[in-house]
């Protein structure tokens, strides 16, 4: 671990927890495009049609995607890095479970998750730290469960870092990336890509949009 993304989780912890009120406000529903929709709807199906075990949504903020996935019939749980995100999450969803962790180290057993959903939670992660979280996937994954990756994306590697954020002070990285990168990572930790959707930006969107598709063996 090098020390320039030692911290990092920190960091992204109290930036969020700073921001957590405006952005659920900011984003009351999320993901307004049908695609983004249509994508986990696609995931449910796999989901559900592996068999039972639960599906973890990473970076689950306010908890709307959960909630989309229960609703698509599968069950869902939210894991945050940011306390505060978790109790906004609870707050508008309490027959839904959520919890504070990390996808680089999931307090989780051995196969025991039906599906990993991730949208727009890698974007915080090192390059370092990424195939710390595949490998979690493929450690917590049951033989046939699907992952989805969904993250800003270009046609080369880049990082933004961001000091303020709906009038908050924070320090927050931003980390975008090739489908070509992600697949290889995900590949390399034993996980199988089964497809890749590209879109263009949308509305306030600044840059392309990846979403990656793929399954444990």
């Amino acid at each position: 671990m090098s020390d320039s993304t030692a911290d990092f989780l920190q960091t992204t912890r109290t930036s969020y927890d700073t921001i957590a009120k405006e952005y659920a406000s900011r984003f009351p529903h999320g993901l307004p495009h049908p695609l983004d929709r249509g994508l986990i709807t696609v995931f449910a199906e796999l989901a559900t049609a592996n068999g039972t075990a639960p599906v973890a949504d990473l970076g689950s903020g306010p908890g709307y995607v959960t909630a989309l996935l229960q609703e698509r019939g599968v069950p869902a749980f939210g894991v945050d890095v940011s306390p505060a995100m978790v109790s906004l999450a609870r707050e508008a969803h309490p027959q839904l479970r959520f919890h504070v962790g990390s996808m680089t180290s999931l307090d989780l057993p051995e196969a025991t998750l039906g599906g990993i959903l991730a949208l727009y939670s890698t974007i915080h992660v090192p390059d370092d730290r990424l195939p710390a979280a595949f490998a979690e996937f493929h450690r917590t994954l049951v033989p046939g469960a699907p992952v989805l990756l969904a993250f800003q994306s270009g046609t080369e590697a880049g990082r933004l870092h961001l000091t303020e954020r709906f009038g908050h002070e924070i320090a927050l990285d931003y980390y975008w990336r090739t489908p070509e990168q992600v697949t290889a990572l995900l590949t390399e930790a034993g996980l199988e890509p089964v497809a890749t959707v590209r879109r263009e930006p949308a509305d306030e969107e600044k840059r392309p949009r990846a979403f990656l598709l793929a399954r444990k063996p």
